[in-house]
């Protein structure tokens, strides 16, 4: 029989030996079933990289927020429409992912909802695009860096802001998954998006060469406003930077040789631009100054901004000689009727394109090798020729 003592030592050191080894095992890693319950399931994960919510069901918010008539008064006395068409959001990009109303709007636990703090709709605006940097973290940070996020830190409210460009309850797929490129639906109704703030240029640039076809034909080679601008990163267009930049900006479809050749244009544009005076000009500023402004000329000073027309256009268009005499005269006030004949457009010559040009050349090509060439030979054959008489009146 074991005493008293004996069982309260064995008891002690079967707790002692088992329990020990199991406090340690539940501080490692947990009780049973619940390891990593507070980590929650792994995020979904785009293939753009963003971070996707995960899925849930919407009909409680929907059930009251899918009636038409929903609807907030604001301090400010502004209606905030509330009300959410379950057709349009199932169909948008948020709805195709299964993403829940609460992954936007967190506060929103219970009803009745807590009360707003915006005092009005542009308050409204603002407070929930922070909500998309929960998702969108790469995107949001990029748009810190922008104008608009500039111009909001200075004190402007209408400043664009996530929301403004993207409607969260109606937004569709930018990208497509497999190619990355801007689905051309969507691609076409970006200048639209830019229009609500800025209507004016959005004017100028449907009535130019790249407007008119891509609003009217959907002509997906012409660029959009977010292929000059950017789409997150918007950089200030009217800085010294910007403006050194653009011809390389431009350069990126003028110089495809796939795109210019459905239209017959030339790709020799940069080429031909930065072997110029004001090309050269243009590229050492961008080199050794980029913050510095510079007189000379870049494309879009002679071609125009978003109102770019054809070059055969009668009004605007440089082939014709005297809207190119106008372009000059810009720079050159006293610039004849004879001054444009000095350029030669951004074509090489050729026999077709500036013959004349070409054949004197050509010439010079022929004849300046020709005469170094020559003379070379000349030296050469005389220092040999001196060598050999030396040599010979040595053994005499």
């Amino acid at each position: 029989m074991m005493g008293a003592r004996q069982k309260h030592r064995f008891v002690f050191s079967f707790t002692l030996g088992l329990g020990l080894p199991l406090l340690l095992a539940v501080l490692l890693f947990g009780l049973p079933g619940t390891a990593n319950a507070n980590a929650g399931p792994a995020p979904r994960v785009a293939p753009g990289g963003d971070v996707l919510p995960q899925a849930g069901n919407n009909d409680a918010c929907l059930g009251c927020h899918g009636q038409p008539g929903q609807s907030v008064t604001l301090p400010s006395g502004e209606i905030l429409n509330l009300t959410i068409n379950p057709d349009h959001y199932s169909t948008s990009v948020h709805g195709s992912k299964d993403i829940t109303c609460v992954t936007c709007h967190s506060d929103i636990t219970g009803f009745p909802h807590p009360p707003l703090a915006a005092q009005d709709l542009r308050d409204v605006a603002i407070q929930m695009s922070a909500t998309c940097e929960k998702c969108h973290t790469e995107k949001f940070q990029l748009s810190t860096d922008s104008v608009h996020h500039q111009a909001m830190a200075a004190g402007n409210k209408n400043a664009a802001v996530c929301s403004d460009c993207h409607e969260p309850h109606t937004q569709p797929q930018v990208l497509d998954p497999q190619t990355k490129e801007i689905i051309p639906a969507v691609r076409v109704t970006i200048p639209q998006t830019c229009a609500r703030c800025h209507n004016a240029i959005y004017e100028e640039y449907e009535g130019s060469v790249h407007g008119s076809a891509l609003q009217g034909e959907g002509n997906p080679d012409v660029p959009t406003c977010t292929d000059c601008h950017g789409a997150h990163k918007i950089t200030d267009p009217t800085t010294a930077e910007f403006r050194l930049n653009s011809p390389e900006m431009c350069a990126k479809c003028h110089t495809d040789e796939q795109k210019m050749a459905k239209y017959g244009l030339s790709t020799d544009v940069l080429e031909t631009y930065v072997a110029d005076f004001h090309g050269t000009t243009v590229t050492l500023f961008q080199k050794q100054s980029p913050d510095q402004p510079t007189n000379k000329p870049v494309c879009y000073d002679c071609h125009g901004v978003h109102d770019i027309a054809k070059i055969s256009d009668p009004q605007k268009g440089l082939e014709v000689k005297e809207n190119l005499l106008v372009a000059c005269q810009r720079c050159h006030p006293d610039a004849t009727t004879n001054f444009p004949t000095s350029w030669l457009s951004h074509y090489i010559p050729s026999p077709t394109n500036s013959p004349l040009v070409y054949y004197v050349q050509l010439f010079y090509k022929i004849l300046i090798p020709t005469v170094i060439g020559g003379m070379v030979f000349y030296v050469m054959s005389d220092f040999i020729r001196r060598l050999i008489d030396r040599s010979k009146g040595a053994s005499h």
